[in-house]
């Protein structure tokens, strides 16, 4: 039997399920990535000190995916135990060359994880070629999930923005945060708003409407959610969840 190699491959396949912590998503030239937690939520950084384009941070519940272009990278965080599945694909579907992340619909996500099943795809499978056309067409369909968190790079507004991440609950007040950043309140609003298009209170929001995102898919209960992204009260947090993302905490906490 004629051995294998990369040049006769369409698509590989990762799946690792893990319990917590800080990891890399394994790269090699020539691959695109298709990162899908089908289980739990993924923290996912890309740019900045790990490649190309500016740092930024998304969060990946069930229902959504990252693409991830030949020659990025990603650090994958997760808060509680989740099921990771990563195609690498030789032939991108019609897609921007940078990290996107897109709304998994129920037909996607049984494409993927069909097409991890089934990998190696190989290019002389019609069969093989079928399902990754199919998966990329809805791939190109699937609408853009709009909350990003872009990091600044002025290592002032990059210091406050460590420290906001750092207390999400907003028990400091900004201004003893910006104490320590060798920079004014001023300066650190007009570097916030240069390099990340937000101000200082719309990046501290996207922050915790990212990070409740992630905690309520890993299955935190919406009352410790709302208390860990200062919110006094259950009610107050989904109105702001519901005025901001168009879905509850309880209907992302299930999904």
């Amino acid at each position: 039997m004629r051995q294998v190699t990369d040049d006769d491959l369409l698509a590989r396949s990762f799946s690792v399920t893990m319990p917590g912590g800080t990891f890399a998503l394994p790269t090699e030239p020539g691959w695109h990535q298709l990162v899908h937690a089908s289980a739990g939520s993924v923290r996912v950084e890309t740019g900045g000190a790990l490649g190309p384009g500016r740092a930024e941070v998304r969060v990946l519940p069930p229902h959504r995916a990252l693409w991830l272009p030949d020659g990025w990278r990603a650090r994958i965080g997760v808060h509680r135990r989740v099921a990771l599945r990563t195609l690498y694909l030789t032939e991108p579907p019609r897609l921007p060359a940078r990290p996107l992340a897109v709304d998994v619909a129920p037909l996607l996500h049984e494409l993927i994880l069909q097409a991890v099943r089934d990998s190696p795809l190989l290019r002389d499978s019609p069969e093989h070629r079928r399902l990754l056309d199919v998966l990329g067409d809805r791939l190109v369909r699937a609408p853009t999930a709009p909350e990003v968190l872009p990091l600044p790079t002025d290592r002032r507004a990059l210091a406050l923005a460590d420290a906001l991440r750092a207390d999400p609950a907003g028990t400091a007040p900004l201004r003893r945060l910006a104490e320590g950043t060798g920079a004014g309140h001023r300066t650190l609003e007009r570097l916030f708003l240069a390099e990340t298009g937000l101000t200082i209170s719309r990046w501290r929001q996207r922050l915790r409407l990212l990070l409740a995102t992630e905690l309520l898919a890993a299955g935190e209960p919406v009352t410790a959610v709302a208390t860990a992204v200062g919110y006094a009260t259950p009610s107050a947090f989904t109105a702001m969840y519901r005025a901001h993302l168009g879905t509850t905490p309880s209907r992302t906490r299930s999904s």
